[in-house]
């Protein structure tokens, strides 16, 4: 099968690679019709993860399904699926809690928790940026979806239920978002857009979005957000300017570890400690960013060891709660389902480019420098509905 591979630091290339088979009786075959590049694949991209050489990308992915294991009960050959990042069994502890981005089972790592197709560290799992991918646990971590779902203009949709839309959604949930809030979002990225849709959805009062790209700025305006450009004011200060003195009631982080200032100097404290002046007393934070426990990457001694020099004193002296980690995909993916199909949510709103599976070289070398317009990347490895833009 034809599959993106991860070669080096900002090398991939789409190679013939063995195809992917069923190995385990739970398992489902997934051909895949559309898939995601994520802000996240260029921590692999950017060489600032240990991913290994060969590995297969793509961790947003929905397809139909083509074959099925012999202990597979619920799907069926035929059902088109979208799927979780999280590569999750559904019957460990922490997934009996629907903890699932933290499955005690999926990850062969004793020291891990959690797996994630084609992704460093979490597990042997390969990606779909491929033609047709391995779905472990098939019956837990497929999600069908409705008929219309062949139409490869609904995909843009669904397929955001992989990762984004929910991640945006789990930010806003850790951050305790209300309706008639004051809520402030660090990052315009997809993730950050889908916190802002997740607030419009919620009916907050205000919902401002913290970026410098223009085009992000203007996709958050879409959704009724307030775009505040940190390369032309101080966000703290406008912030605290739209409430009256006060701060936002909740504040989300979308950006991660390697946040950048409007020079260009990476510092990974920079949108947690502005989260922490930006938002009021007894406020709540919701840290859905990447961070690692080591990036040898980083920008001083600190940060190579995964560590940020962190606000603590003002954080607890305001009283506020934080609370972070990876998306538990599996406890919002229906329900964000039932939006989009109700009409109520189109978080395709982002999507900049629809592309060939030929072409995704060429799209994460735009993706990752952040080029005008390159906001959100479709591949489509069978080739239907690719448009360079959308």
């Amino acid at each position: 099968m034809k599959a993106l591979v991860y070669e080096g630091p900002r090398r991939v290339a789409v190679k013939d690679v063995p195809d992917a088979r069923i190995e385990r009786p739970t398992d489902v075959l997934v051909r895949i019709t559309t898939t995601n590049i994520c802000g996240s694949d260029l921590h692999m991209y950017e060489g600032r993860t240990d991913m290994e050489q060969g590995r297969v990308l793509g961790h947003e992915n929905l397809g139909e399904v083509v074959e099925v294991g012999a202990g597979v009960d619920q799907v069926q050959v035929g059902d088109m699926v979208v799927m979780p990042f999280n590569v999750a069994c559904g019957f460990c502890e922490n997934c009996e809690q629907g903890l699932t981005a933290f499955c005690l089972l999926s990850n062969p790592n004793p020291s891990m928790g959690g797996a994630a197709f084609g992704f460093a560290d979490m597990g042997p799992y390969q990606g779909g940026q491929a033609e047709l991918l391995r779905v472990p646990y098939g019956d837990f971590n497929c999600l069908k979806l409705p008929e219309n779902a062949r139409d490869v203009r609904k995909q843009r949709d669904y397929v955001m239920l992989a990762d984004i839309f929910p991640t945006g959604w789990h930010a806003t949930e850790l951050a305790c978002v209300q309706p008639g809030d004051n809520v402030v979002i660090y990052g315009g990225g997809p993730v950050g857009q889908m916190a802002a849709l997740s607030c419009k959805i919620k009916s907050t009062a205000q919902t401002m979005v913290v970026d410098r790209h223009p085009d992000r700025l203007a996709l958050a305006e879409q959704v009724g957000a307030i775009p505040i450009n940190d390369a032309e004011c101080d966000p703290v200060e406008k912030v605290m300017e739209l409430t009256d003195g006060k701060g936002a009631d909740r504040g989300c982080e979308c950006i991660g570890y390697q946040a950048h200032d409007p020079q260009g100097r990476e510092d990974p404290s920079l949108a947690l400690n502005r989260l922490v002046s930006s938002v009021r007393f007894a406020g709540t934070i919701g840290v859905v960013g990447v961070y690692v426990p080591q990036d040898p990457g980083g920008p001083n001694d600190m940060a190579k060891q995964g560590k940020v020099g962190f606000d603590f004193g003002m954080f607890w002296f305001k009283g506020q709660t934080m609370g972070t980690g990876q998306c538990n995909v599996k406890n919002y993916n229906r329900r964000l389902l039932d939006l989009i199909s109700a009409g109520k949510a189109k978080p395709s709103y982002i999507v900049s480019h629809e592309l060939p599976l030929a072409e995704a070289p060429n799209a994460y070398e735009h993706f990752d420098k952040r080029d005008q317009g390159w906001t959100k990347v479709i591949l489509h490895p069978d080739g239907a509905g690719a448009n360079p833009s959308v």
